[in-house]
């Protein structure tokens, strides 16, 4: 009999001790605060433009703008981030953000509609690009890549609760005050959120990587064909969520429950919220790629019984199956994100991915916009989204596998956190080294 002891399996990654490490709660906390104006504000800003006697089709234009406008800002305040850190971009940005939103009320006795458009479009440009900025962080705070797998899976289900949370805030804060007390509300927490991801020691240690002062040939660029076929495709799964947005709507006209427009958007958040518990709780031996390309598949799948124009009870369950394999695609793109991006460049390549689902969605929504009176049509739009992502996936394949790097989890850091009073962490061009 040896004396020598075997080797302890290593423990199934928990939640708990996720959530159990330095800054993990704070960070997580923050983030999913600091945005619940994204959930918020376009409808506070809806709300508003109508009991301002603006009209709905106005008050839709602009939230649409608000939404957009944040989107198309996400690479250049990623960019900001790499160069010059989180805390000079994060605070600047919230404090802008909010003084917008408070400001809005305030537009009607001195601009009118063009004042109104003005702010909300600065306000949407504004938004602090708090979702890269987290995931840029996960390797200096949690340098365990399992236990880093399990946070990427706890933070990108959890998004989904913005948009349940969010409506059902503004629309209580609106009907007990008003729609101007929602605006201000959406901008506390937006700033309350935000200062308790940017003032953490973590974000306030971070450093932009310095540039490669002369790349090898193999150095991972921004703008090579993997990562813009990666970002391509979630054009692809933005499409699809934005269609299922307008198909809620549509549902709910043609079966005369209004509640069915806010139900079914729950009900896929849910499975997305669900399935990211479920994925991060596993250790999974595949890799990346092949997981996301998998994910991919069911989510179209997911969406294939919407075309026998099931019945609210049926689609209700239904929508759930997609937004569970939602999540898993998310979350490989970023891992896959961090392996093929530069090391200099991680916010802003992060930045590129939202964007690329942001702008996806907002044409989802037109065009679904345009076919909603047709059942049919706005049923198969979903499906026709996710069946292009797969498509662009599929053809991508061999390229999302980058050389020499492991595709199971992102790029291990081999620095632990740092401890309060301890000298500021490594740039996150060592941590991903």
């Amino acid at each position: 009999m040896s004396l020598t002891a075997s080797p302890t399996p290593a423990p199934r990654p928990t939640y708990g001790a996720v959530l159990g490490s330095p800054y993990v709660t704070r960070l997580l906390a923050g983030t999913l605060t600091g945005r619940l104006p994204n959930g918020m504000a376009p409808v506070a800003i809806v709300l508003w433009a109508t009991a301002s006697g603006h009209g709905i089709a106005f008050g839709g234009l602009l939230s649409a703008l608000y939404g957009l406008s944040s989107a198309l800002a996400q690479p250049v305040k990623g960019r900001l981030m790499d160069r010059h850190g989180q805390t000079a971009v994060h605070l600047p940005a919230a404090l802008i953000n909010s003084a917008l939103l408070v400001a809005l009320p305030l537009t009607g006795p001195y601009g009118g509609a063009g004042l109104a458009t003005a702010i909300v479009v600065a306000g949407g440009l504004s938004t602090p690009p708090l979702e890269a900025g987290l995931r840029a962080l996960w390797p200096s705070v949690l340098p365990d890549p399992r236990l880093r797998h399990a946070a990427l899976a706890l933070d990108t289900g959890t998004q989904g609760l913005l948009y349940i949370v969010g409506p059902l805030l503004v629309a209580a804060l609106a009907s007990t005050h008003s729609p101007t007390t929602a605006l201000a509300v959406t901008a506390v927490l937006g700033m309350a959120g935000t200062a308790a991801v940017a003032l953490a020691p973590p974000s306030r240690r971070w450093r932009p990587a310095p540039p490669a002062q002369e790349p090898a040939p193999e150095t991972p660029r921004l703008g090579s064909p993997a990562l813009v076929l990666l970002f391509a495709s979630l054009v692809g799964i933005g499409f699809a969520i934005g269609a299922m947005n307008v198909w809620a709507v549509s549902m709910a006209e043609q079966h005369r429950q209004e509640m069915l427009s806010g139900i079914l958007p729950a009900a896929f958040s849910t499975g997305s919220f669900l399935g990211g518990l479920l994925y991060g709780r596993r250790h999974w031996n595949s890799t990346t790629t092949s997981r996301l390309v998998t994910a991919a598949a069911a989510f179209v799948a997911g969406w294939l019984p919407l075309l026998f124009l099931p019945g609210p009870y049926a689609a209700t369950v239904a929508v759930a199956v997609p937004g569970a394999f939602l999540t898993v695609v998310v979350a490989c793109a970023y891992v896959t994100t961090d392996t093929l991006a530069p090391a200099a460049r991680t916010s802003e390549a992060y930045a590129w991915l939202i964007l690329s689902i942001g702008v996806g969605q907002s044409a989802g929504t037109a065009l679904s916009g345009r076919l909603a009176e047709q059942p049919l049509a706005s049923a198969v739009l979903p499906a026709a989204g996710a069946a292009f992502a797969l498509a662009v996936l599929l053809a991508a394949r061999r390229r999302l596998v980058p050389p020499r790097q492991p595709t199971s989890s992102p790029r291990p850091s081999p620095f632990p956190p740092p401890a309060i009073g301890d000298p500021p962490c490594p740039t996150h061009q060592q941590s991903r080294s």
